[in-house]
């Protein structure tokens, strides 16, 4: 926005000095080019296409300042604007985009500086031209490298703000932001989701045996295990303490029980490892599909927390996907479970 008023006033006043020193067709387009930053300052506020209105902005501006490089009485000192071209590029473009751009721009800009003083010994020189080309690639160099170190520093600040800073997985928040995400897909397309809440047993035992440092290496482990066991378009996520959730797209409940199961006896089958001891670790899992359960995140988690609550009452390290209220509700009797069973 900022730089849209910065051009409307500079088309105005260099509009009126062109026009006052009788060049017409210069002053035309500098004032059509501040016509079109007026416009667009109504657009960008609410545009969700951002890029293409920028690409609207930047191609007649830059075409503007080629034309007024080219003007046979503009002054030389207008090429001094060239160098704003990498820098503004890389702002509103980003890196690739930006650097396409400014590296087209500033070779029309050099094609039209040598066409219009090429005779001229005393603009066209030597050390003259290699202070340009050098100054223009390090302000190009420079701009590309600043673009990449911020895009790299929100890139971060993204992955902070939704990751669990222990474990790596995502967190409640980036949770609910794929959960909204596979909802509206699921009611675009029917397809089934479901959710599994899982929970180290007896974990308090682990802090307090072996010390806090074999918790956290118990829970690094645990995440490590879930990378490698679901699929790239699952989403595992640390609830908080020794509690995981995890989204399964395109599962319904009997998939994600198994999905469960598989992963209860991963879990047994490979202990910690913390120096020459090792810690086996059991957990139990709850399991809610979407719809049957809930149509939205708060119920899914709420069905899931209840059934894991039932696979503690039922001993641990087992799978419940179905309460015995569910169960007595249906007409069937309740199952039993013992450790290591799918119930």
């Amino acid at each position: 926005m900022a730089l849209l008023v910065v051009t409307i006033v500079g088309a105005l006043l260099f509009g009126v000095l062109n026009l006052q020193r009788g060049v017409y067709a210069l002053a035309g387009v500098e004032l059509a080019m501040g016509a079109v930053a007026l416009a667009l300052m109504f657009v960008v506020r609410q545009t969700p296409h951002l890029t293409r209105w920028t690409l609207a902005y930047l191609l007649p501006f830059f075409s503007a300042l080629l034309f007024a490089l080219a003007t046979p009485r503009a002054s030389p000192t207008v090429f001094v604007w060239v160098l704003l071209i990498p820098m503004i590029s890389h702002l509103l473009l980003g890196r690739w985009l930006g650097l396409a751009m400014a590296g087209a721009f500033l070779f029309g800009a050099g094609a039209i500086y040598f066409g219009r003083f090429g005779d001229n010994p005393e603009l066209v020189n030597t050390i003259g031209v290699a202070n340009v080309a050098m100054s223009s690639a390090v302000i190009l160099a420079l701009s590309h490298v600043a673009e990449y170190t911020r895009e790299r520093s929100e890139r971060r600040l993204a992955e902070q703000a939704s990751t669990d800073a222990l474990t790596g997985l995502a967190n409640r928040s980036h949770l609910k932001t794929v959960f909204q995400r596979e909802l509206d897909r699921a009611e675009r397309q029917p397809v089934p989701l479901s959710l599994i809440l899982m929970d180290l047993d007896h974990f308090k035992r682990v802090n307090d045996r072996h010390g806090h440092e074999a918790g956290d290496a118990a829970l690094v482990h645990v995440a490590a295990l879930l990378r490698q066991r679901l699929r790239a378009t699952d989403v595992a996520c640390r609830q908080g303490g020794e509690e995981f959730a995890i989204l399964l797209v395109d599962s319904d409940i009997d998939a994600a029980a198994g999905v469960a199961e598989a992963l209860r006896a991963s879990l047994g089958a490979r202990p910690v490892r913390l120096g020459a001891a090792e810690i086996p670790l059991t957990a139990s899992f709850g399991v809610a599909q979407l719809g049957a359960d809930g149509h939205d995140l708060d119920r899914l988690l709420s069905a899931a927390d209840e059934r894991l609550f039932a696979a503690k009452a039922r001993g641990r390290n087992c799978v419940v996907r179905q309460t015995a209220r569910a169960d007595s509700a249906a007409g069937t009797p309740e199952p039993t479970s013992t450790d290591g069973a799918l119930a």
